[in-house]
């Protein structure tokens, strides 16, 4: 069969000229679509994989080039219809329109997050975070777009159906409740600096207790300790309390605030062997030399009587410990000497006299800081038997059965 009997034929059957047409468009279409990602979008990848800067790269990474490849059927489809019916043609050329303009806007929605991507390359994203921002941006133009890629489909003027959303309003406002919330919290986290990614939080009432790791419009993420993760709606950072351990962090100290209990019975007034034992204790013994003279000048000077022990002032074994404690901090290399520091009583309860100590370590790392801590009491709890001090504690089986012990002998004896 030669060509012009082929041609006669298509002429003769319009449907049949008609499909290879189509196939004809789609075949160029795919022509089109494959020949822009083959050699166009690699070629700018190739190119930019190739430079120093780094923003390049994550434009290439987050896909910002890629619609440039469905652009491509699009204008061949836009000059293709042409070949087709005046009707066909308008109705055509009114969708490809909106699939053009749909294209634009997810482009703009991915250079978006390229922007996002490079912006957190720099440190101060670490300070004020963008992603709720970003993500309120790309919900505006989605909005806007999918009502212009409307008008476009309809023939219309986008402001026929700008007009109508006063109407609906209402809807609008129910559907993106919890958007616009995040929107306003996000606000007022940036401007108040109340949270940023990295601040280690704590939130009870939503089994929040780790690092912040991410914070998009309507959702924070903190990984908690455990390595599990707690995820927040924004807007909750606003109504409830949590704490944030930053100033912490900034401040370059971790408190240390732990109490001990002594046994109250076990306090009495130091005599003249016990303070000659604590003289002999180095950080003790300009404390114990200058109290001694300051107290015996005192009771000389008021004619105190000394040979009663509850006339003037004397030393106690529970004050000469609690000097000990402090010189011991002071010394103490891990303890942070310009933040608060107190070595203090508490008032007295069923279970003993708590000796409180409230410091700062100079080590915020959570396994450093706890090593310090404990190795502070060890030594607090081993030699606080040196001042005739005892721990309270509240007794246990091995107690219970020393004096049990203790009662059968009795009874044995008597």
């Amino acid at each position: 069969m030669d060509l012009e009997r082929i041609f006669s034929l298509l002429k003769s059957n319009f449907s049949l000229e008609k499909l290879i047409l189509i196939l004809g468009l789609l075949l160029v279409c795919f022509i089109s679509c494959y020949a822009i990602r083959r050699y166009l979008i690699q070629g700018l990848h190739y190119v930019f994989r190739r430079t120093e800067y780094k923003w390049d790269d994550i434009l290439i990474e987050k896909g910002v080039f890629n619609h440039l490849a469905y652009l491509a059927p699009a204008i061949v489809l836009y000059y293709g219809v042409h070949f087709f019916s005046p009707s066909i043609t308008e109705s055509a050329k009114r969708i490809i329109g909106a699939y053009v303009f749909i294209n634009i806007i997810l482009c703009l929605g991915k250079l978006l997050t390229a922007g996002e991507a490079i912006y957190n390359t720099y440190p101060i994203s670490k300070k004020y975070a963008i992603r709720g921002y970003v993500q309120t941006l790309k919900i505006i133009i989605y909005i806007f777009g999918l009502i212009i890629a409307i008008s476009l489909l309809i023939d219309q003027s986008p402001w026929v159906l700008l007009s109508g959303i006063g109407a609906i309003a209402a809807v609008l406002i129910f559907v993106f409740k919890d958007t616009i919330l995040s929107f306003v919290a996000s606000v007022q986290i940036l401007i108040n600096d109340m949270v940023r990614v990295g601040d280690w939080i704590e939130m009870p009432k939503y089994g929040a207790d780790g690092s912040v790791v991410d914070m998009a419009l309507h959702t924070v993420k903190v990984q908690n300790w455990d390595k599990t993760i707690t995820t927040i709606p924004t807007y909750k950072l606003i109504e409830d309390s949590f704490k944030n351990w930053r100033g912490m962090s900034d401040s370059g100290g971790r408190r240390i605030k732990r109490s001990i209990l002594i046994d109250q019975s076990s306090i009495r007034f130091c005599d003249d062997e016990m303070i000659e034992k604590f003289k002999k204790i180095q950080i003790l013994n300009e404390y114990v030399t200058r109290k001694k003279a300051e107290l015996d000048a005192y009771n000389k000077k008021h004619g105190i009587d000394i040979n009663q022990v509850v006339n003037g002032r004397r030393m106690t074994n529970m004050g000469t410990f609690r000097a000990y404690v402090i010189a011991y901090l002071r010394n103490h290399p891990k303890i942070r000497q310009d933040l608060t520091f107190l070595v203090r009583q508490l008032a007295p309860t069923p279970e003993g006299l708590p000796l409180e100590i409230y410091v700062f370590s100079n080590d915020i790392v959570w396994a450093n800081y706890e090593a310090i801590q404990a190795d502070i009491f060890d030594h607090i709890l081993a030699v606080v038997s040196e001042f005739g001090l005892r721990i309270f504690q509240k007794p246990s089986g091995h107690d219970l059965e020393r004096i049990s012990g203790l009662d059968v002998q009795y009874k044995e004896r008597y």
